[in-house]
């Protein structure tokens, strides 16, 4: 579900992509409505780069994310398979197991691509 982003959205991709210039998504000129897809495929060169990217969040932060997540706000459809295993496992070591298996049922459920 595409969503507007808020002042608390736009901090966490500007604190992961602080090189974020504005909002839109080069390739489809459309707003950016999550955050991890344009970290994933517009700001990160490689799965490492995403890996430190994400590794800035504060357990706050990655805990909005999995909440949003949950309520299908936030996209992980277009993310490569690598990029969403690395963020399962920063959910199972900094927040909980459980928390990261709710994430991976999301993630299975088959969220749209929403940049």
């Amino acid at each position: 579900m595409p969503r507007d982003l808020d002042e608390k959205d736009i901090a966490i991709l500007k604190k992961l992509a602080p090189e974020c210039g504005d909002l839109t998504c080069s390739g489809s000129g459309h707003m950016f409505h999550s955050i991890l897809p344009p970290v994933s495929n517009h700001f990160a060169e490689d799965s490492n780069d995403f890996i430190q990217r994400i590794s800035r969040l504060s357990d706050d932060e990655i805990r909005y994310l999995t909440e949003m997540i949950a309520k299908g706000e936030e996209s992980m459809g277009c993310l490569p398979v690598e990029d969403v295993e690395a963020f399962v496992h920063l959910i199972h070591e900094r927040l909980s197991p459980e928390e990261a298996k709710k994430v991976i049922s999301a993630y299975e459920s088959g969220y749209e691509c929403e940049h």
